[in-house]
């Protein structure tokens, strides 16, 4: 995934914007990204304020970490298990 350019705040902005009546591609060409963005925007963030934007950031930024610890545990366990049945200390 590649990392946006813009805050949270300034995506917020742009969809308020957009919400108050102008059309996605004066939007788009202010904000500086195309009118497909705009829209990928709003299917994300609208209907958010800022401190929720934020906010869900966090929570998939802990989440993406969370998941990676899990699968090193995974393998670990895995590489552990494989070492116990090769020495045969298993029952």
């Amino acid at each position: 995934m590649s990392v946006s350019r813009h805050t949270e705040a300034q995506i917020i902005g742009a969809l308020k914007q957009l919400e108050a009546g102008r059309k996605a591609e004066d939007v788009a060409r202010e904000v500086g990204v195309s009118k497909h963005t705009i829209y990928a925007w709003k299917a994300k963030y609208g209907g958010m304020d800022v401190s929720q934007a934020q906010e869900a950031k966090q929570l998939r930024d802990e989440n993406t970490r969370l998941r990676k610890l899990v699968a090193d545990l995974s393998l670990d366990k895995d590489m552990l298990q494989a070492v116990i049945a090769k020495n045969g200390w298993g029952s």
